[in-house]
């Protein structure tokens, strides 16, 4: 097996060429991360423009979730087994080529077609991604430094698309919002084959029966959330999908525990580290994409401000989440893995608990920027304490692997998340009268959740004597 720039784990100097690798890696990673949240604002222009029905504009958005969420874990037990490096340039250059369809797209197939290869390109570019740079650089501060500033971009990426998104549709053309990808692929594709080095598992045979049920599984559990968004979730194709979904998975847990190359060893998935590192990755990615949400709504609906000034009011969590992603290499190290990702998620848990107290005028919008930065820094906090705990104790031929159960769990998060607040503030608001006070509730709701995930997560990883 070859891996890449193995330094000492006690030197925590970055070469000059590891700082080369962590920028095209972190590059990509934020290019990806930005995709996730471009097209949002620009939906209902792309619909007048190419002739969308109000029914199936969604899909712009469903279909790349779809595709992302569901081939991700499948993905990166590939790129274990054929090559991390080929699989990221791969996935690089796949989606250089679908963001150049996409912006030339001249009727809605042409578009969602892209759009489905983008997020399959997204599904094989982030786990391979992450594998490269947790293999790049030795267990330890290095890594954490490392996933530290590979979470901030994310997060950063995820406000700065919606920004982004509403500036280029506004000043340019929607079209734009697919063409920015282009360069920044070229310039990846350009550098990756000179400084990475190919990395892979020793183990060559791929689970085809568990590859087939986890995908399906996936993907129905995914197309349920997106149907439970749209209907609620009680809607017989939302039950149904979930039904199929846990069939799908109970059968794939006992397929991998049978097989002799199994995609997932059951084993690691029996690991404390990586079932509640991940749950709280699970929970912190659900409850801070979907306050985005909340506070969306709380913006326009009740204080009725544009669309893009939203977009630039989350730009002051967009720069608590980077502070929080260069803090959390340092908090980790000062208090340990464990105790960073608890406080993390009750700094979370406390910032949202207090925009329960939002008015209807918009004086409260000062309480609105300082709650978010602060639940941005401690929700990125968090998310690299997730990071380092699903990722570590694994051997290098496992990276790929455990890199992808986490880039599953934070887009699994990333989907989930906003369906189920949608439904708490529907029910909440008895036919839309009372915006405000479905947000509040929903607020709450989120809040109570990420103090008690940090609770089990706090109590389920404590140090056995």
């Amino acid at each position: 097996m070859t891996t890449v720039l193995a330094p000492s784990p006690t030197d925590t100097r970055m070469t000059g060429r590891g700082k080369a690798v962590l920028v095209v890696l972190l590059l990509a990673q934020f290019m990806l991360a930005v995709d996730f949240s471009i097209l949002n604002v620009a939906l209902p222009v792309i619909g007048d423009g190419l002739g969308f029905t109000l029914a199936n504009l969604q899909w712009i958005a469903t279909g790349f979730a779809l595709a992302a969420a569901g081939f991700t874990l499948l993905a990166g037990r590939v790129a274990d087994l054929f090559g991390r490096r080929r699989l990221f340039i791969g996935g690089m250059a796949a989606l250089g080529i679908a963001s150049l369809v996409g912006g030339l797209a001249t009727t809605p197939e042409i578009l969602l077609t892209a759009r489905v290869v983008q997020g399959l390109a997204t599904a094989v570019v982030t786990p391979a991604g992450l594998a490269l740079l947790t293999t790049s650089f030795p267990e330890g501060p290095m890594r954490s430094k490392a996933l530290g500033l590979n979470g901030a971009l994310m997060s950063a990426g995820f406000t700065t698309g919606a920004i982004l998104g509403g500036l280029l549709t506004d000043l340019l053309s929607w079209r734009w919002a697919f063409f920015i990808n282009v360069p920044v692929a070229a310039a990846v594709l350009i550098a990756a084959p000179m400084l990475i080095t190919e990395s892979r598992s020793a183990v060559r045979k791929l689970d085809v029966p568990g590859a087939i049920t986890v995908t399906g599984g996936l993907l129905a559990i995914v197309y349920a959330l997106t149907v439970a968004g749209e209907h609620g979730f009680t809607d017989p194709l939302a039950l149904g999908s979930f039904a199929l979904g846990a069939v799908l998975l109970v059968v794939f847990w006992f397929a991998e525990k049978r097989s002799a190359a199994p995609l997932v060893p059951v084993g690691i998935l029996k690991r404390r580290t990586v079932i509640w590192g991940n749950l709280a990755g699970l929970i912190a990615f659900a409850t801070e994409t979907s306050l985005v949400f909340l506070m969306t709504l709380y913006l326009q609906e009740v204080l009725g401000y544009s669309a893009l000034a939203t977009g630039l009011a989350f730009g002051v969590l967009g720069a608590g989440t980077v502070v929080g992603g260069v803090m959390g290499a340092r908090v980790i190290a000062r208090i340990g893995t464990r105790s960073a990702l608890v406080w993390g998620l009750a700094v979370q848990a406390v910032a949202t608990a207090s925009l329960v107290l939002l008015g209807a005028d918009r004086g409260w919008l000062t309480l609105l920027l300082a709650a978010t930065f602060l639940g941005g820094v401690g929700n990125m906090v968090a998310i690299v304490g997730f990071m380092v705990t699903a990722t570590s104790g694994l051997p290098d031929g496992e990276q790929g692997l455990a890199t992808g159960l986490a880039t599953m769990t934070q887009q699994v998060g990333i989907t989930m998340g906003i369906p189920v607040m949608s439904a708490i503030v529907a029910a909440r608001t008895l036919g839309g009268a009372d915006v405000l006070g479905g947000v509040g509730t929903a607020v709450l709701v989120n809040a109570a959740l990420v103090l008690a995930a940090a609770g089990v997560v706090g109590v389920m990883l404590r140090t056995k004597r």
